[in-house]
């Protein structure tokens, strides 16, 4: 169980880090021992007014599991429940279980092989944009409320060693398709 005390020290350790590696290193820390098993990362935001419409380029900032998630790894990603709540809402966005996350992640079966079943997602925001995204994810059944509102806590702690890129731009003009909307 995680006291107050404990929080606060780590807490104070992560401000008084000398680089974000040695923080991000910290919050990983802090994430292993409210969520257990699992891995985390940060995917930077790098769209630009030079990238197509209605997409978003993520490059990976930082990865708890380099060998299996490389940071500098880029992905593109098309507008789906996942970047509508993330992108175009700032919300959290939060799945439980195989199914949602096959349906949510195209890397899910390098997920799967360790053993990854749930996720919380924060978006790191500078005005109304998503700048990147603080990705936890679990090896459990379902998240609990303290441990969602750990991850943000979390996710705000982090994002003074997170720096949205100069020209980030991006758009979606384009309505998410009826088949993929939640009822």
């Amino acid at each position: 169980m995680l006291t107050t005390d404990l929080y606060t020290k780590l807490l104070d350790a992560m401000s008084d880090a000398p680089d974000a590696a040695t923080a991000l290193r910290q919050v990983d820390a802090l994430r292993r021992l409210f969520a257990g098993p699992g891995t985390f990362s940060i995917q930077l935001n790098v769209t630009t007014r030079n990238d197509p419409k209605n997409e978003i380029l993520l490059q990976r900032y930082y990865s708890s599991h380099a060998s299996n998630f490389p940071v500098k790894g880029r992905k593109h990603k098309t507008l789906t429940p996942w970047t509508k709540t993330l992108f175009v809402d700032g919300d959290i966005f939060v799945a439980e279980g195989e199914e949602a996350l096959s349906q949510t992640f195209d890397d899910y079966p390098e997920m799967r092989a360790l053993g990854l079943n749930t996720v919380i997602n924060v978006p790191l925001l500078k005005d109304r944009l998503c700048y990147a995204t603080f990705n936890v994810f679990g090896k459990r059944g379902r998240w609990q409320a303290d441990e969602i509102s750990a991850v943000r806590l979390l996710a705000l702690t982090a994002t003074r060693w997170v720096t949205p890129i100069e020209d980030l731009s991006y758009a979606f003009d384009t309505p998410l398709p009826a088949s993929l909307t939640t009822a």
